[in-house]
């Protein structure tokens, strides 16, 4: 049976003696949920900033409203941003981010229902990846917290 990827991601970051901390929008915090499902968690993560608002966005994770303005929420430069500043918000190792459309509503021909960018800061630089669900809105916020999941792995497994 194969090991959940929170338990692995665990595992890493222990073993390394990394720290993680989130900054999520459209999951809501489920990715802090998941990764504090796994017992002694307390000793690699720690924090969420749950920022759905713009004014959240800004006032807590330094995204800049010109950032917004320019490429809009749903943008792999504000995920960047949302990872940086919750990275310094926290003074963690590594930070991802999350931000999307999870639907029903709200998609637009240039950015659907279902978009999703996730972004990963750390001191060796800063990613992100773009993404298209097509589920409903709990399957989609379910598909973006496991990519944010797996990216956090990427790169603890030098694959970035």
């Amino acid at each position: 049976m194969q090991q959940l990827i929170e338990i692995t991601i665990g595992d890493m970051l222990r073993q390394r003696k990394l720290t993680l901390a989130t900054a999520e929008s459209c999951t809501g915090g489920l990715i802090a949920d998941r990764v504090t499902n796994v017992p002694g968690a307390s000793e690699y993560f720690l924090g969420g900033i749950v920022a759905y608002s713009y004014e959240a966005k800004v006032s807590l994770l330094g995204v800049s409203w010109d950032t917004l303005h320019a490429y809009g929420a749903v943008s792999e430069e504000i995920v960047i941003e949302m990872a940086r500043g919750a990275r310094m918000a926290l003074a963690a190792d590594i930070a991802v981010s999350v931000s999307g459309i999870a639907g029903p509503g709200g998609g637009m021909p240039d950015k659907p229902v279902g978009t999703t960018c996730i972004g990963l800061s750390t001191a060796d630089g800063d990613w992100a990846r773009k993404f298209v669900w097509e589920g409903n809105r709990v399957q989609n916020k379910a598909l973006s917290v496991e990519a944010a999941l797996r990216f956090i792995a990427d790169y603890l497994e030098g694959k970035l």
